[in-house]
């Protein structure tokens, strides 16, 4: 089969940063589906693993947790699908990723596709979605209120991927305020047109601003992004005995600012259920699940902001520039092969 991948971790600027080769195509055993990948997104992971992790192997790693595609063959221990069905999914980090023409995938971390959007579309939204559902109602529990809190939560890095879809989510599954940060009059417009109440700007002092809403102390803070640069103002503006999560990888992180008001810290890594292999691994096929009836409700609607076109190395490459420019909205999409 056809697939994209690296053979040495580095820079984008190397000629064999990226490169085509022929692989053999995967077989589904146990828990697995085999699919045809129809659609892909691409992810900062994916710009993270190319520069840092070498391939463990012979043979180049294969980038990419994002997909959309027919099943043509499952596992003996698959009960959830069946040959035909379209599904979509995130994947995990320690398997082969989805820039191939095939890919395998644990059946129970899969959803089936919402059926109202085109494969390019919802490829921008299974990692995405997965990392704002799980930090925000699995470990924020933003259902849960805070006692005296403000009813609202506040999304630092607003028109990311994540928290394009978290703002969708919010808006779709609570009646919190929504505060999202952005500092470009492209992406204040994004973030408005996703469902944000209020809109700050992140590259000035947040607790301001976030008084001078009138809200008062919001109980929930989610930081997508540069969480290291916000904590001081993040540890002023939020309510005692607030929730605090974040997703990105600070080289430090001093929380004793939050002892006084007793912020619990959550770090959210959407791996974390498929790498251990954890009880209930299933919950992200759940998730998936629900939020394709979300779209399909026009709920929630795709956070895809380009097409790149199909899978090649020199589309590949343009959006790993595009990403490592840190100046992406939304998310970008390619075809398949």
């Amino acid at each position: 089969m056809k697939a994209i991948g690296y053979r040495k971790a580095g820079s984008l600027d190397r000629e064999d940063a990226l490169i085509a080769f022929e692989a053999e195509r995967p077989s589904a055993l146990g828990h697995d589906v085999l699919v045809r990948v129809q659609a892909v997104s691409v992810n900062p992971v994916d710009c993270k693993i190319r520069t840092n992790r070498d391939p463990s192997g012979d043979t180049p790693a294969i980038l990419g947790w994002d997909a959309v595609g027919e099943v043509v063959e499952i596992g003996e221990k698959v009960t959830r699908f069946n040959i035909g069905d379209i599904v979509w999914y995130a994947g995990a980090i320690d398997r082969d990723g989805t820039n191939a023409e095939y890919h395998v995938v644990d059946a129970r971390i899969a959803g089936r596709a919402p059926q109202s959007i085109s494969a390019t579309e919802a490829a921008a939204l299974p990692l995405t979605t997965l990392t704002a559902y799980e930090m925000l109602f699995d470990r924020l529990r933003v259902h849960d209120p805070v006692p005296g809190a403000a009813p609202a939560v506040l999304i630092i890095g607003g028109a990311g991927g994540v928290g394009s879809i978290a703002i969708q989510l919010l808006r779709a599954k609570t009646d919190l305020h929504v505060i999202a940060t952005a500092s470009r009059d492209e992406t204040r417009a994004w973030v408005k047109e996703l469902g944000a109440h209020h809109v700050i700007d992140h590259s000035i002092p947040l607790a301001e601003q976030v008084e001078g809403l009138g809200l008062g102390a919001p109980g929930f803070v989610f930081s997508t992004t540069h969480t290291h640069q916000y904590l001081e103002s993040i540890a002023e503006l939020i309510a005692p005995q607030g929730r605090f999560g974040l997703i990105d990888d600070p080289d430090g992180l001093d929380i004793r600012l939050f002892k006084q008001k007793s912020i619990s810290t959550h770090w959210e890594f959407m791996y974390t259920r498929s790498l251990f292999g954890t009880p209930d691994i299933a919950r992200q096929g759940q998730i998936l699940d629900e939020v394709a009836g979300l779209v399909d409700a026009g709920q929630t609607r795709s956070t895809a902001t380009e097409n790149l076109g199909p899978l090649s190395v020199e589309n590949l490459r343009k959006a790993h520039e595009m990403l490592e420019s840190k100046s992406v909205r939304g998310k970008l999409v390619l075809e398949g092969f």
